[in-house]
């Protein structure tokens, strides 16, 4: 079992920053992709961005495309979302989740965390 801690969130301004973390127990070939969702009130999880622990290519939703960077350090087993330039309509629950192999529905990872708060108002 693997156990995904999310943390950094809370009350920004438009155009402000935030840095979120994900925790995670250890690391295994089931967990080899980490991605971060992000859940609205009433709307879907939906996909914010994708990466393996070994590197290389990332992923992102056309919408946080240029403003947020997800990244990793393997010794902490801590990934991260770095969001700038934030927008109310980034107002979510962001969840940092874990599977074997990357994809972008929330179906394609087994392990969740339980969430933080984002919320982008003046």
């Amino acid at each position: 079992q693997v156990q995904l801690v999310e943390s950094g969130g809370g009350l920004v301004q438009p155009g402000d920053s935030l840095r979120l973390s994900c925790a995670a127990s250890r690391r295994s070939v089931f967990t080899a992709a980490m991605a971060w969702f992000r859940q609205a009130p009433g709307k879907e999880r939906d996909f914010v961005a994708a990466m393996y622990w070994s590197g290389g290519s990332t992923a992102y939703a056309d919408s946080v495309k240029g403003r947020f960077t997800i990244s990793r350090d393997n010794a902490k087993n801590t990934v991260y979302l770095q969001m700038n330039s934030l927008k109310p309509e980034d107002t979510a629950v962001y969840y940092c989740a874990a599977g074997s192999t990357w994809g972008i529905t929330y179906r394609d990872y087994d392990y969740w965390g339980l969430g933080t708060q984002v919320t982008v108002s003046r």
